[in-house]
């Protein structure tokens, strides 16, 4: 049955693409355990990743997924894959000390492979625990070679289809709506949960044409000292007037994120937060203005580097990376980076989160745009003021 994502054709071309990157590699069969990569394969989009799962990938033929029973029917009746191509392991094999789903797993590949057929593992999923990876290899046997394999679907998923634009558009939409209710909920007297979940309810409600779901990473609503830290989470405290608020929010539309981040002030800014914001702002809008068709990874994150040691200031780390298709525990392709060294070519159809945190001593200051790539630059995906907010 046809999911009501994206249409036959575009499947069949998401496929197609992967193969031909298996070919050229020397991989006969993919074993895909990366949520994300099993929905762009095939619009298998349901909360049943906690157990092991997996999308073998052959470089010519139809795919196979192997699954829990009980989520079995859900495969055939929302993806495009058949009922014939899904195999469903028994509930005995569900988290048991002496068994493992991989064991039952491999006894169906078995026949599906010849000797001298390469199965490359992906080796970056986080997906795929050293147990289940154990089970597979010793149930395959010494005659099937496996290997590791990295990256092969995140890397076809770089370039986004008209029709994957336009969802990304949608969560730029819902993103929009999220700050909207951000700037009214982060207030004095509010405690740090009671914001974030005003702020994950707009997310799953979305706008009126079009709803959300949840995002790969919560909201990280990040208050007083916490600006200092990129991914700590929310407390029970009431957030106090004074207090300067970063927030990494996103939206997401049927899988697709669009995230942002921006820095709230409640009250008058500190001087050292002003300071910090102009130079930061300043350093994201000429990386910004790098950013098309040609140009490349390194360029981008050159670009900011020149800024901020005009100033004096150093960031070490890298400054983007690409985003779309997102399951827990990141929104992240895991691919290339703006970073010094990446000499990755940026295309038309690609798009990033440009990401830039400065976090100091104690405080610290966070922006984001996430765009898209064009061939004459970048195309912003959600319309939230990029200035200092203030309350």
């Amino acid at each position: 049955m046809l999911t009501e994502t994206f249409s036959h054709n575009e499947y069949e071309t998401r496929l197609s693409r992967v193969q031909l990157r298996l070919v050229e590699q020397g991989i006969s069969h993919l074993f895909v355990t990366d949520p994300a990569n099993i929905y762009y394969l095939t619009g298998y989009d349901a909360y049943s990743f906690y157990v092991p799962q997996a999308l073998l990938v052959p470089s010519r033929g139809e795919m196979s997924f192997f699954c829990r029973e009980v989520d079995a029917p859900s495969a055939w009746l929302t993806t495009v894959l058949e009922e014939r191509q899904v195999f469903g392991y028994p509930e005995r094999y569900v988290q048991q000390p002496d068994i493992h789903p991989m064991d039952w797993v491999a006894t169906k590949i078995r026949p599906m492979l010849e000797v001298g057929d390469v199965l490359a593992v992906e080796s970056e999923s986080p997906h795929l625990a050293p147990r289940a990876h154990r089970a597979l290899v010793a149930g395959l046997g010494e005659k099937i070679e496996t290997t590791l394999a990295q990256g092969v679907v995140n890397w076809a998923r770089a370039i986004k289809s008209p029709a994957e634009i336009a969802l990304m558009h949608e969560a730029g939409r819902i993103v929009n709506r999220v700050f909207s209710v951000a700037a009214e909920v982060v207030r004095p007297g509010v405690r740090e949960c009671d914001a974030v979940a005003e702020i994950y309810a707009a997310g799953i409600q979305g706008v009126p044409a079009v709803g959300g779901t949840y995002p790969a990473i919560p909201p990280l609503v990040l208050v007083g000292a916490k600006t200092a830290f990129p991914h700590v989470g929310w407390s029970d405290t009431p957030i106090a007037r004074g207090d300067t608020v970063a927030l990494e929010l996103a939206g997401c539309r049927l899988r697709y994120h669009v995230p942002l981040t921006r820095t709230m002030c409640l009250g008058e800014p500190p001087q050292r937060v002003l300071e910090l914001a102009e130079v930061t702002n300043e350093g994201l809008e000429t990386a910004l203005g790098v950013i098309r068709a040609g140009a490349t990874c390194q360029d981008v994150a050159a670009a900011w580097g020149d800024v901020i040691a005009s100033r004096g200031l150093t960031k070490p780390g890298r400054v983007g990376y690409p985003v779309g298709i997102g399951f827990p525990p990141d929104w992240g392709e895991q691919t290339m980076s703006f970073r010094i060294g990446d000499k990755t070519t940026l295309e038309t159809g690609m798009t990033f989160h440009v990401m830039i945190g400065m976090w100091q001593d104690g405080w610290g200051y966070s922006i984001s745009e996430t765009v898209l790539v064009t061939d004459s630059g970048a195309e912003r995906l959600a319309d939230v003021p990029r200035d200092l907010l203030r309350r």
